[in-house]
């Protein structure tokens, strides 16, 4: 009894500990499900303000904008671009490294615009914009190189692999429009050689029997009967008459005979 209690006992607990794990993980993926969206969220908030400050302000606050604009914009279209790929591509996990420190900069970079979006003194700002735009050419050349070259490579993959494909439905091609192979012959029915009619062996010679010389003459014509092919034909026995003719069957409507008045 006491064995039977220690082993729901620990059947229980073992319940709780999976319901509890169970409930961690679930509220976990449900809190980076929550962080990801506010955190996309937030961000396609600031591009739309980045970019109506692009549009709608001009001089140094304009030109701080569509600088973090298009900084922004490269490295997501590079981030995105090499995250699809490495699903395919496993050789651009050092790529993905290479960005990955590349973002540090941009990101640095961009704090660092949004810090002087915000300095009044615009004199100062004036004077950094050639510098501020020289690093921001520089990280996004440095990331469209790695995304071109990443979109090069899927694309090389791509037509070698087509390639090869077309080769192959050309060759298969090749193969079912060969019209040179020749017919099956088949043997003429004609030329067979029919089958003896009667023997006593295994096989019959071919040669005719000899026949009586009085069968050979032909039948003694009678006196006053015609000859044959004379124009007279020679009597033909009569067919029996078919027994289904005159059955009949309970389907069978019989015949009303005509009424005369």
């Amino acid at each position: 009894m006491e064995a039977v209690i220690l082993i729901l006992a620990l059947l229980f607990v073992a319940f709780v500990a999976l319901g509890v794990y169970v409930s961690v993980k679930a509220i976990g993926a449900a809190k980076r499900g929550v962080d990801r969206t506010i955190t996309q969220a937030r961000r396609t908030v600031e591009d739309t303000t980045l970019r109506a400050k692009s549009f709608g302000q001009v001089g140094v606050a304009g030109e701080l904008a569509q600088l973090r604009l298009h900084l922004r914009t490269s490295m997501r279209a590079t981030q995105d671009a090499l995250h699809a790929g490495v699903a395919e591509d496993a050789s651009l996990r050092e790529s993905i490294g290479l960005f990955e420190r590349l973002s540090a900069h941009g990101r640095e970079l961009d704090e660092e615009l949004r810090r002087l979006e915000r300095e009044p003194d615009r004199g100062r700002i004036t004077e950094r914009l050639p510098q501020l735009r020289e690093r921001v050419e520089r990280i996004t050349h440095s990331a469209e190189s790695l995304r071109w070259a990443a979109r090069d490579r899927a694309r090389t993959f791509a037509e070698d692999d087509l390639e090869s494909l077309t080769t192959q439905i050309d060759v298969e091609a090749g193969a079912l429009r060969d019209w040179s192979r020749s017919e099956p012959v088949w043997p003429d029915p004609a030329a067979e050689p029919s089958e003896p009619r009667s023997g006593p062996g295994p096989q019959a010679s071919s040669a005719p029997a000899p026949q009586h010389p009085a069968a050979a003459a032909g039948p003694e014509q009678a006196p006053g009967e015609p000859e044959p092919g004379a124009g007279a034909q020679e009597p033909r026995a009569i067919p029996p008459r078919d027994p289904r003719l005159t059955m009949r069957y309970s389907w069978d409507k019989s015949a009303r005979p005509e009424t005369t008045n």
